[in-house]
């Protein structure tokens, strides 16, 4: 049987391409695409609800840098969102108060099934900004631990992020 060359999901799928590259830019413009991945800065809140009078103060010019990839098995697979700064240690990979996998990427649901096919890259930069303020809380001591639902969907932590 002849060797045939693999063919990416890039050039397999053009309309879930096109549909990816379309949702990004309304969600995080601050993000370029290179053919390949994401990469830069997530918005710092990007969540339907009003954000902390203090929130400015308490990230000051911090932001999450991202490097965001897919996977052959895009959809069916989430993308994979790899925080570049701030870089978690070694010390924090597969600690569940701190949400990273054992590569260092962000763990961005409690089970694989969790990640619907149908969803965009796009669709998890929410979660993706809501880790960076929750590890800046871990970081700086003011949680123990990250939030089961996370900063996206529950409003539990926005009393903190202010400057102390």
């Amino acid at each position: 049987m002849p060797d045939r060359p693999r063919l990416s999901w890039l050039d397999d799928d053009p309309a879930r391409l096109a549909h990816e590259l379309a949702a990004m830019p309304k969600v995080a413009p601050d993000l370029t695409w290179d053919g390949q991945c994401w990469t830069g800065h997530t918005p710092l809140w990007p969540f339907e609800r009003l954000q902390p009078e203090g929130l400015l103060s308490f990230v000051g010019n911090r932001r999450l840098e991202v490097e965001i990839s897919y996977l052959e098995s895009f959809p069916m697979v989430a993308p994979r969102f790899m925080p570049v700064d701030p870089e978690p240690d070694m010390s924090v990979r597969t600690r569940n108060d701190w949400h990273v996998n054992g590569d260092g990427s962000l763990c961005m649901f409690q089970n694989f099934t969790d990640w619907d096919p149908f969803k965009t890259a796009a669709d998890l930069v929410p979660k993706a900004a809501g880790w960076f303020l929750e590890y800046l809380l871990l970081s700086s001591g003011q949680i123990e631990g990250m939030t089961v639902n996370g900063i996206v969907n529950d409003d539990q932590l926005d009393h903190l992020l202010v400057a102390g």
